[in-house]
Formats: structure tokens, C-alpha cells, sequence
């Protein structure tokens, strides 16, 4: 059914749930959470929850193997808002039809948040295609804790940046984010390093337009990947790189699910052009659940979604130890890459979360880098030097995803699994031979991993054209590699970008008179094409039709051909000339 016809008898049937006073049995009763369901019948009549919809469908993200990040980072997006577009209107015009509040798609995760009552959620867990229903829950950013003594900069030295620094890889060129409770942008050894522009904040509660930080945490953070040398003291791993953030907290100190959620998705298209790569190389986050020994998935879906965009994630460990099994979401998740802390005898901190994974029974954590008592930028109360002694994984995180910045600065062709295996290849082993979940690998030693990246790799190439196995989607034939000539419609992905190009171009027609240009084109992906005319802009789906067009008027006369792009590739025809609304039946090559 279209959602135009989807529309015409939405009242009808919502009133008619509505009127009955839905209650938790029937159909739908498991597509909404334990949680939710016993906070709905504890409830007074008619008390609104604010709640996260996800839907069944999920976008086939399997084929999106392009190995140039930019080009895999705008496929990311424009394939996850395809599928949102398509799949999440009826959903979004039952919550409006049905009196929800503050309605917020999240097309990362391809749910939706809103805030609405007891038998309005009863009513929506009915509906086709919603997989489930759950509480938007709220939790506390994490409390820094001060120590008294420090040796500057013994952190920073620890995990070997300075010799990095040395081969004049300082992060120059990368950009960092945070998400955590906002940066002190006055503080001298940040003002410099913020990128700047309405692309490099996200307050998703709308409280601050620029950078602001009423907690410090998040100051702290960031102080620890960036920071320069202007209390006297280096005291960041990567001060050559620039700095994003997202203020996930709010200034109270709390954070919403959906807001967290509206965090990643900014993260990997902060501008929201996916033509224009704005996205950080990487981002650390420095916060997660209170519980311990608890697995949440919560956010499994964006850690996934981020690192198939090229965007390296780290989380700190938690603060729960010593015992074992003290690991926390999403730290634990299976794509996380989480952080414990050591001191300045590479001893592991007693507050030092431990595992094994309560989500897959790994290793946990991942490896360990220096974060107890550690130097770092403090709120600079308008750009006063202030600085603080700090301890909790929160602050081993930084250090990794600093020394991340500086690798990927170093080795641009790096992917994010290339950097977390040159990381934990290279550790330096601590506490009981080999791996355990007390220091997960080991602790971070950045001149090692350059050494592991910097190693010439052996060099496979079975089919004998030019490029490796791993690069080229099929190794077993010379016609198939990146960049290879498409032939349209035969079935073969020949270029690798994960697709068989399939575009028609159905009509190119010039009209002289009008000064317009109209084309006309269709693909075996239908909507999920994104097509474009190459110069002008996006094209429209007629689903209907079946076909993508464009209208192009005041054209600036007749280009004589055109190209047609989209997440295949592209094709190009010659424009024919004509009357009013041109000549029908353009060719095509």
C-alpha cells in the first residue's frame, strides 16, 4: 500500500483501537518491552511516555565495499535515509495521527523517537513493521575523579606519542570527536584545534550554539586527544588534530537514549550533505551504563554503522573493578573497542573494569593506556589555563583514540580495522602472560603500531590484475577489480563498488526555446537507486512510474550530453533537441 493510501484510513482504524483501552494483552504485547509495559500499568491515566519505535526492515548494508572512505561514507548515509524514507512514513503519520509529541526520526538505527501515551503505544505495537517499543532511558554523565599528584606529560610519553611526534605525525590532517558533556572552547589549548562551523557542534537539546561544557568532563576528554603545550606541559597524544563534539549530556547531567542515538547519526554526516565528507575519523566515548556484568545493545547498531563509514570508535571500560566480570554497555558490545586504565607503573587501576564480555564472552577490555592521575585541560572559566588531575578509564579512552588520530594521520589508506589490529598486535603484554581481562592486549605503544603499519604487507594477486586480494572483490577474475569498466546488466559487480550497474537513461531531451532540459532514467534498484544528473542535482522517484527524473530549467543551453549517478555508478546519453518538452526516446551509451 502507498503511504498516500496509508493516510486516507489512518483515522479510521486508530480511532478504533484508541476507543477500546488497549490493554497489555493480545496482539503486539511482546513488541513492547518488559520495562515499558509494567511503567505503563503502574501508570495514571493518561500519563505520555517518551519512548524509541524501531522497525523491522533493515537495509542491506552488505554490499557497500567501496574501499575509498569518502565514497563509503556518503553510500552509508544516503543508503540509511533511503531505507528510513521509504519505511518509516506510515509509522511517523500514525504517531502524529495518534497525538505523539516531539517526533524524531533516527534513520541510523531506522527507528523512531516520540513521547506519547499508554494506548497510543498499545495501538502502534499492532502496526505492521514495528519490531519493537521501548522506554527513551535516561543515565548520568560520569563523575571525574581529581587526584592530587601528577608528573606531567608521563602519560603522553607512556603510550610513545612523542616519537610519532618525531616522524611529524602529530594528527595533522584527521579530525576527533567526543561525545560526552561538551568542550570549554575559550581553554587555550583548544581554542585552536576546534574545526569550526555549524558542523562541528551537535547539541541535540538545543541549550548551546556553540561549544559549551558545564561538567568538564567532556573539556577533560578532549584536552587528553588535542591538547597542545600552553600550561608549559604537552598534554595531548594528537595535538595536530582538529576536534568536533556532541554534547550527549545535558546541562543537568543527564543523557536521553534518543539523543544519544541523534548523536551518532549527526556523527557520520554532520552537515547533512553526504556529498561533502565532514565525518570524524574518530570518536571516543568516554561514558556507558551503570550496571555491571549486564549486556545492552542499544547501541550496537550505530557503533556498526559508524565503523562501516570508516569512523574508528572507542569506549572506556567503566569504573567498576577489581573484580572480573565488572564490564559495562556499550563498552562491551561486540564492535566496541574499549579502554581499562593503568598508572605510572603500568599497573591496571583497582576501579578498572574487568571481564570477560557479558555480550560475547571475549576479551575485555580490548587493551589498556595510562589513567590514573593524568594532566589535562580543565573548564577554563574564559580562557583562563586551568588544568586538572584526573582518573578513570574515562580518561584511558583519550589516549586511544588520540593515538588512532595519529596512525590514521600517519597512514591515510588505514582502515578502522587496520588500526585497532596494528593496536593490539603491537601492545605491550602486562599481568598474566598473553591476553587477559585485566589489560585485554596489553598497553597501547604507538611506535610499535606504526612499525606494524608501516611493514610492507605480502601482496596476493591471483588473477593477475594489478590488485591485491582483500581489494578486489573477486580475485579469480582479471576483469574484475576497483574501477574496472561496468558492462550494464550482465550480473557482475566489475568495478567492486558492490553493485551491477543496471541505470537506463529512457529520455535526454534539450528544449531551446524553454532552455530546459529534462531526463528520465530507471534502475533495477528502484528507489533504493539515488540518482542524480551530474551538474544539476538530485533526481525525484516516481514510484508509480518506476522512473527517477529531472527538470532543469534556465539550463544555460544545451551541454550536449549528460551523466546519470547513483550508488552503481554511473552512465552518460546524448541530449536530443526538440520543441516544448523535447524529443522523446534519448540514446544512450
Amino acid at each position: 500500500m502507498s503511504v498516500t493510501g496509508w493516510r486516507c484510513w489512518l483515522p479510521a482504524i486508530l480511532t478504533g483501537l484508541l476507543i477500546g483501552g488497549m490493554s497489555g494483552a493480545g496482539a503486539g504485547a511482546q513488541t513492547v518491552t518488559p520495562e515499558l509495559r509494567q511503567a505503563m500499568q503502574s501508570a495514571t491515566p493518561g500519563e505520555e511516555f517518551a519512548v524509541i519505535v524501531t522497525l523491522a526492515d533493515e537495509p542491506d548494508l552488505g554490499s557497500l565495499r567501496a574501499r575509498d572512505k569518502r565514497t563509503r561514507r556518503s553510500l552509508v548515509v544516503e543508503t540509511l535515509r533511503a531505507h528510513a524514507e521509504r519505511y518509516q512514513p506510515p509509522v511517523i503519520d500514525f504517531l502524529h495521527a495518534a497525538g505523539a509529541r516531539n517526533v524524531r526520526p533516527l534513520w541510523i538505527v531506522n527507528g523512531i523517537a516520540a513521547t506519547l501515551n499508554g494506548a497510543a503505544i498499545d495501538a502502534l505495537a499492532k502496526q505492521f513493521g514495528v519490531a519493537d517499543i521501548r522506554i527513551d532511558q535516561a543515565f548520568s554523565a560520569p563523575v571525574t575523579s581529581l587526584a592530587t599528584t601528577a608528573l606531567p606529560e608521563w602519560n603522553v610519553a607512556m603510550v610513545n606519542a612523542p616519537v610519532l611526534w618525531s616522524y611529524g605525525a602529530t594528527g595533522q590532517g584527521v579530525v576527533l570527536a567526543n561525545m560526552d558533556t561538551g568542550v570549554d572552547a575559550s581553554h587555550p589549548d583548544l581554542a585552536t584545534r576546534w574545526r569550526g562551523g555549524t558542523n562541528s557542534w551537535f547539541d541535540p537539546y538545543r541549550q548551546h550554539d556553540t561549544p559549551y561544557d558545564a561538567n568538564g568532563h567532556g573539556t577533560q576528554t578532549m584536552g587528553l586527544m588535542v591538547g597542545g603545550d600552553a600550561g608549559g606541559t604537552a598534554i595531548g597524544v594528537a595535538p595536530g588534530a582538529t576536534w568536533i563534539a556532541v554534547k550527549i549530556f545535558d546541562d543537568s547531567g543527564l543523557a536521553y537514549t534518543s539523543q544519544v542515538h541523534q548523536g551518532f547519526q549527526w556523527l557520520v554526516d554532520p552537515d547533512g550533505d553526504p556529498a561533502t565528507d565532514d565525518a570524524p575519523d574518530v570518536v571516543n566515548n568516554s561514558w556507558g551504563y551503570d550496571t555491571a556484568g549486564a549486556c545492552v545493545l542499544e547501541f550496537q547498531p550505530d557503533i556498526e554503522m559508524l565503523k562501516l563509514a570508516g569512523i574508528a570508535v572507542v569506549f572506556s571500560a567503566g569504573n567498576s573493578g577489581p573484580a572480573g566480570s565488572t564490564d559495562v554497555s556499550p563498552a562491551n558490545n561486540p564492535s566496541s573497542f574499549a579502554a581499562g586504565a593503568v598508572d605510572d607503573s603500568m599497573t591496571v587501576g583497582g576501579f578498572s573494569s574487568r571481564g570477560p564480555s557479558a555480550c560475547d564472552g571475549t576479551l575485555f577490555p580490548e587493551m589498556v593506556a595510562p589513567g590514573v592521575a593524568v594532566e589535562t585541560a580543565d573548564l577554563s572559566f574564559g580562557g583562563f589555563g586551568f588544568y586538572a588531575n584526573v582518573s578513570g578509564t574515562s580518561f584511558a579512552a583519550p589516549h586511544i583514540a588520540g593515538g588512532m588520530a595519529l596512525l590514521s594521520g600517519a597512514f591515510p589508506g588505514a582502515s578502522v580495522a587496520d588500526l585497532e589490529s596494528a593496536l593490539r598486535d603491537s601492545a605491550i603484554d602486562l599481568g598474566a602472560a598473553g591476553p587477559d581481562n585485566e589489560y585485554g592486549h596489553g598497553l597501547i605503544d604507538l611506535a610499535a603500531a606504526y612499525d606494524v603499519l608501516n611493514s610492507p604487507l605480502p601482496f596476493f594477486d591471483a588473477d593477475g590484475d594489478g590488485y591485491a586480494a582483500g581489494e578486489d572483490c573477486n580475485d579469480s577474475d582479471a576483469t574484475v577489480y576497483p574501477g574496472a569498466p561496468e558492462i550494464k546488466h550482465d550480473g557482475i559487480d566489475q568495478d567492486c563498488n558492490g553493485y551491477d550497474l543496471t541505470i537506463d537513461i529512457v529520455k535526454a531531451a534539450y528544449d531551446a526555446r524553454n532552455d530546459r532540459i529534462t531526463v528520465e532514467a530507471t534502475s533495477t534498484l528502484g528507489a533504493d537507486a539515488v540518482l542524480g544528473l551530474s551538474g544539476y542535482g538530485a533526481m525525484s522517484w516516481n514510484g508509480r512510474k518506476r522512473k527517477w527524473a529531472i527538470v532543469v530549467d534556465s539550463a544555460g543551453g544545451n551541454p550536449g550530453s549528460v551523466q546519470v549517478a547513483g550508488r552503481e555508478g554511473a552512465v552518460s546519453g546524448l541530449l536530443t533537441e526538440g520543441g516544448a518538452g523535447g524529443s522523446k526516446g534519448g540514446r544512450k551509451k
